[in-house]
């Protein structure tokens, strides 16, 4: 039998992940706390679930993009479920040390453009669980970007 994942282009799971994360992005400073990115979120997350197995990295990193996903899925249907965000949070910024694993293994297999870009979001996203007792949210801003403009990227550079 064929695996279904085998006739997905990872640049259409790419330009999937970016089209559902961008509105997730700009809510931040249009919507912040609202609800509805969580929507959106959920589903950019289950995106990206086919791009965790479609990209070159070993096992153990796709584990790690894996549990991100699980751990931030969890958190979108926990607020979605109106857990309070100061529960909810913390459990995505766990997912985000394995966000941070699996984003800059999966770049260091990739292009240069990929490794520019990526190395740094996986560093924002990683360090941020760590510094975030002493940084404000906006701080994690920048891995926002830098994520949208790394899945831009393998989009670009995996046609189809």
């Amino acid at each position: 039998m064929v695996d279904p994942l085998l006739s997905i282009s990872v640049r259409a799971v790419a330009l999937t992940a970016f089209i559902l994360f961008a509105p997730v992005v700009a809510s931040f400073k249009l919507a912040p706390g609202s609800r509805w990115p969580e929507y959106l979120g959920i589903f950019f997350h289950l995106a990206t679930f086919f791009l965790v197995a479609k990209l070159p990295a070993p096992e153990w990193a796709r584990a790690a993009g894996y549990s991100w996903l699980v751990l931030d899925v969890t958190t979108g249907a926990m607020i979605i479920n109106r857990v309070p965000r100061a529960v909810a949070d913390y459990v995505r910024l766990g997912g985000h040390i394995f966000a941070g694993i699996w984003i800059v293994v999966a770049s260091l297999q990739g292009s240069a453009a990929a490794m520019l870009i990526g190395l740094p979001a996986g560093a924002f996203l990683f360090g941020y669980t760590f510094a975030s007792p002493f940084l404000r949210p906006v701080w994690l801003s920048p891995a926002s970007i830098l994520v949208l403009l790394w899945l831009a990227i393998i989009a670009w550079q995996n046609g189809i």
